[in-house]
């Protein structure tokens, strides 16, 4: 029986969890800058719809707004957390799965929430409100 002494390598891979035996790959400096120019674009368009008021209606920016939020989210679990469908034996994917669904209620349920309260309010008018407490 041999006794292994622990070196350097193996300090230094159990300290900051480096395991090579997984397939999940580190980004690379292309992929970060790829995730973050997308994330600028996918954030500068809806900003850009509100502040310079390009379409007419509120309900499509508000519909936009959340498609391009919704795939920004993706972006960022792709470029960001390396989510892919080797990775962790696939259980990455199954969390993607999971956050596209609980986005998908959470972005419907709001809407549902919002539309219900904007059809349920009471209309004012600026006198009422100026008789507000």
């Amino acid at each position: 029986m041999t006794s292994h002494a622990p070196s350097h390598e193996d300090a230094f891979e159990a300290h900051h969890g480096h395991s090579h035996g997984h397939e999940a790959g580190h980004g690379t400096f292309k992929s970060y800058v790829t995730g973050f120019l997308l994330s600028v674009i996918l954030t500068a368009i809806p900003f850009w719809l509100v502040m310079a008021d390009v379409l007419d209606s509120a309900v499509p920016t508000a519909a936009i707004i959340m498609v391009l939020g919704a795939i920004q989210i993706v972006v960022h679990m792709i470029f960001f957390l390396h989510m892919n469908t080797r990775s962790e034996g696939g259980w990455t994917m199954m969390a993607l799965i999971f956050t596209i669904l609980l986005v998908a209620i959470a972005l419907s349920g709001s809407l549902w929430v919002m539309h219900h309260l904007n059809a349920n309010m009471m209309p004012m008018s600026p006198e009422m409100m100026k008789n507000m407490p």
